[in-house]
């Protein structure tokens, strides 16, 4: 009698359900979304990876599956690794918590100011907040921004002086002052104590 190869009662290994299995990442979505990142056209990025342009919509519109030589000269184009391609997005944190030791600091040492950076540094050049620190006799003083741009500060402890463009005014604790930053600015401790103060900076 012909041996069947198992075991009296050993099962056959059956096939794994198909909702165990990982999908297979989309690549053609994922170098779409970085194209578009780089602000890359069709052809910026045919030409820079040597790729036909009907090949990468292919790609893109997950119609056609790169190649390792394809994909490789993709990423090089896109400035990633073939690893980044080809691993799974990340789910954005419902909550982000950024402890202090992750804030940045600036130090103006002989000018007696700390700017702690509270901002998202992805929105730096548009939108910035910061806790300013001013020591006794400390100041911050800036150049013109671009143009547009203006200040929102409001004193938190202590007393303020703030200077635009030769006009000063002073601030007590809980006022605000609203101001244009595209021209010389200064902001200055104006008590015999620290001063601390919010500042927010929206760009033109």
């Amino acid at each position: 009698m012909a041996s069947t190869g198992k075991t009296r009662g050993q099962r056959a290994p059956s096939a794994l359900p198909a909702s165990t299995l990982a999908a297979p990442p989309r690549v053609g979505e994922q170098i779409q979304r970085l194209r578009a990142e780089r602000h890359m056209t069709l052809d910026d990025l045919s030409r820079a990876a040597g790729v036909s342009k009907s090949m990468l919509s292919d790609i893109e519109r997950d119609k056609a599956n790169p190649t390792i030589a394809v994909a490789w000269r993709l990423t090089n184009a896109l400035g990633i690794s073939l690893d980044q391609l080809f691993a799974s997005p990340r789910t954005p944190e419902t909550i982000s918590v950024v402890g202090p030791h992750d804030i940045p600091t600036l130090d103006g040492h002989e000018a007696k100011y700390q700017l702690r950076v509270w901002g998202p540094i992805e929105l730096a050049g548009r939108f910035e907040w910061y806790e300013l620190t001013l020591k006794v006799g400390g100041a911050l003083i800036s150049n013109p921004h671009e143009p547009g741009t203006r200040e929102h500060l409001t004193v938190l402890q202590g007393a303020v002086e703030v200077e635009v463009n030769g006009t000063v005014r002073r601030l007590r604790s809980t006022e605000t002052a609203r101001y244009a930053a595209d021209v010389p600015h200064a902001i200055r401790n104006a008590g015999k104590t620290d001063a601390k103060a919010l500042l927010i900076v929206i760009h033109g």
